[in-house]
Parts: structure tokens; sequence; C-alpha cells
């Protein structure tokens, strides 16, 4: 029964990576013609999220939005949740509508077709090269001032230790949002450790509940406040995460 578990693990693994590669096959022409030019950006995004739902819906996920918050298209917002799935990439993309470009780690990039798009799109960066992140802030800046959105998952990458419920933040997506005055949006993501964790044999179909949180206003704040706005966050998260577990505990006990 184990050995048969494996093998179904290890298909349902690698049909994620092909769902991953049809759509993109399939837009290729399209996704090319839009990242010629930052002003096809808003085209690229558009197919990304239809790229995202494929992949969530071919893997059996489905996914119950809370939010407390209603975007301004006219306004730019720092992203930030807590980062347990490379699912979470595909999830982010589906429930937020406005444009944004995530800031994520450049090992990325090496996945095939994915990555090829990946690094063309997204802000890379190595966290063990200082100049690296350093340059992370000259091209966010860039991308804030065209009127897009950045998304941060603020712990740096996901825990070695699948215990941990949320680690500790990085200060970058905040000192981010306090330079350029944008509010800090808080996302809590309940599932997608159990949905699709990095763990290889592990993950099933299912749930995956979001919560949007009210944003947190950076105006008027300056480098000072930013470890503030930076604990203030990370609480909002984690409890939230307290509340999703709780009643993940009740459905089963």
């Amino acid at each position: 029964m184990k050995g048969i578990k494996i093998i179904l693990r290890t298909l349902w693994r690698i049909w994620f990576y092909i769902l991953m590669a049809i759509p993109i096959l399939i837009m290729f022409p399209f996704l090319i013609l839009s990242i010629l030019s930052e002003k096809g950006y808003p085209y690229f995004f558009f197919m990304a999220r239809i790229w995202a739902k494929f992949i969530l819906f071919g893997m059996g996920f489905y996914y119950k939005v809370e939010s407390e918050q209603a975007f301004d298209e006219n306004k730019s917002y720092m992203i930030v949740a807590n980062h347990t799935s490379m699912a979470d990439i595909m999830l982010m993309l589906a429930i937020i509508k406005n444009p944004f470009v995530f800031v994520g780690k450049q090992e990325l990039a090496r996945i095939p077709i994915f990555g090829f798009f990946y690094k063309r799109t997204c802000i890379l960066v190595d966290r063990s090269d200082s100049q690296s992140r350093m340059a992370v802030f000259a091209k966010a800046q860039k991308r804030i001032e065209s009127g897009l959105s950045v998304c941060i998952f603020p712990e740096g990458g996901v825990p070695n230790d699948e215990s941990i419920l949320l680690d500790n933040f990085k200060e970058g997506a905040f000192r981010l949002a306090v330079e350029h005055q944008i509010p800090v949006l808080p996302i809590s993501f309940g599932d997608n450790k159990e949905r699709f964790p990095y763990t290889f044999f592990a993950g099933s179909p299912g749930i995956m509940r979001v919560k949007i949180h009210k944003q947190v206003n950076t105006l008027g704040k300056t480098n000072a406040d930013r470890k503030e706005i930076r604990e203030q966050i990370r609480n909002i998260i984690y409890s939230q995460l307290l509340v999703f577990e709780a009643k993940k505990t009740l459905k089963t006990a």
C-alpha cells in the first residue's frame, strides 16, 4: 500500500510540472510579445493569472478568500504573505487582480520554460550577495514608479523545519514600503503547506484558505519605524495562521 502511495504522489508531482508547461507552450508567442517592453507587462500579468488558475484547478486545489481590503487600481502596494509552498506563487496570482511584480530567489530561474519568463519579469535576488540585495531596491523603485505593486515573501524563503508556523521576517519589504510611502498589504495562506509542501512525497488536493487583511499605511513613517511595521505585519499574519490551525484542529477532532 505504501508503495502505491509513493507512485501516485510521484505521478502527481510530475503532473504539476506538466501543468506548468502546458499553458506556457500554448500562449508562448503572446507571452514573448508581452515581455518585449515594460508596457506589455499588464498583458503578461493577465496571462500569468490564467496560467496560475489552470495549475491550481488541474492539481485539485480550490481557494476560499476572505478579504478585509478593497483594492485601489490607482495605488501601488507592498504585498506580503507567509511562504510554505511553491503553490504560493500561483495562489497569489490567482487572488490578486491588480498587476504586481514578484521579488523572488534566483534559483527558480533554473526551472525549464517557467524560468525563462520568471527571470525576465520578476525581480531576482541572490540573498547571499549583498550587491544583489541592494540592486533589488533600484529595480523595485522603477516598478513602483510605473504604477505596479510589489510582492515579497518576507520570511526570505521556506523554513527547513516544516513545524515552524511562521519564520522571522526580513526587513527588505518594509524598507521598500517606507521609502516609497506605499501601504503594506498582509495576506495569510492557511493550507498551502498541507496542499503542496516542498517535501516531495506529501500533499493532497483540497482547499486553500486565504485572508487578505487591511492595509497598513506607511505615510509619514521613516526608516526608524520599519522594524515596528515589520513586527506589526508579522503579528497580523501569525494571529490569522493560529486561527486557521485552530479551525483545522476542530474539523479533525
